[in-house]
């Protein structure tokens, strides 16, 4: 998923992601223009995954 389309379908994902992991907060999900990759580090860290399976993750939402 490019930078575009995630943003622009970034609060469904954002629902579906808080859902299937309980643990992720508000913060953690919290979408800056540019800032992609420190997104991915935040998710990471609280699921527990690599940053390629939480693009892959992402992307299969």
């Amino acid at each position: 998923m490019d930078k575009t389309e995630l943003k622009g379908k970034w609060n469904e994902l954002k629902g579906k992601l808080k859902q299937q992991y309980a643990d992720l907060t508000d913060d953690d999900l919290l979408y800056v223009e540019g800032k992609e990759d420190e997104l991915y580090g935040r998710i990471q860290q609280r699921v527990g995954k690599t940053k390629e399976e939480v693009k892959d993750l992402i992307d299969k939402l």
